[in-house]
């Protein structure tokens, strides 16, 4: 059963060295993710499922200490999914960017409470599958966490990836009342549509929490909520 989920955004640009002389840009929303995993590491879970958005090739699943890195982004940092396990050596495939900035976070808040797996999951998937894999992570163990990683929409502004879309601020406000609010139906119900349209990757992730929450009656406190750079960014912890 979940007992407990964390979510963050997943841009590169929260690892420092990405972000390199705009990183103090971002200071609040680190802040904000080591609280949020602080939150994960006091329900004292049995096991960690840290879920991003990823391309085919990422999807996973990986095991704890999968390695990634953030040179594809101009700086020699590598990370691991959580401390390094047993099947890491074995492991081909680098974790995909989402994953990667959760193992920094991850690394950031020396997490050891509990084992760490990850799993990637595609754009396109559809709301009714994702909800299907995130009640089976849900079922794994007794005490399961989520760490969630994905961002809202890319359109807030007119210098956004994704350029300026009058609907982008609308959209990320339902996100962050339902992630904030731990309203399972809200993220059900995400239009994945204009999501897409919308460029938030976090869609996928978000709808498998709410499968794995399904039933657990979590709270939720929102602790971050900002769109720098036009992309919405969204902290909340589920207890």
């Amino acid at each position: 059963m979940l007992v407990a989920a964390a979510v963050c955004p997943s841009p590169p640009l929260l690892v420092p060295e990405v972000a390199a002389g705009a990183a103090p840009e971002l200071d609040a929303a680190r802040a904000a993710c080591s609280d949020a995993i602080g939150v994960l590491a006091a329900a004292r879970p049995d096991r960690l499922v840290v879920i991003g958005p990823a391309e085919q090739s990422g999807r996973g699943p990986h095991p704890q200490g999968a390695r990634g890195s953030f040179r594809g982004f101009g700086v020699d940092v590598d990370v691991r999914l959580g401390p390094a396990g047993a099947e890491a050596g074995a492991v081909q495939r680098e974790l995909p960017p989402s994953l990667a900035v959760a193992g920094w976070l991850l690394a950031r808040t020396q997490w050891a409470t509990a084992p760490v797996e990850g799993l990637g999951v595609g754009e396109p998937l559809e709301a009714e599958r994702c909800i299907q894999v995130g009640e089976e992570i849900g079922a794994l163990a007794d005490r399961v966490a989520l760490l969630v990683m994905g961002d809202a929409s890319a359109c807030r502004t007119l210098k956004a990836p994704g350029y300026l879309d009058e609907r982008a601020a609308g959209f990320d406000a339902e996100v962050g009342r339902a992630l904030g609010g731990a309203d399972v139906a809200a993220l059900k119900a995400l239009d994945t549509g204009l999501a897409y349209e919308l460029k938030a990757a976090g869609r996928a992730p978000w709808q498998v929490l709410a499968g794995a929450a399904d039933g657990a009656a979590l709270s939720g406190e929102l602790l971050y909520e900002d769109a720098p750079y036009g992309v919405g960014y969204v902290v909340a912890a589920w207890s």
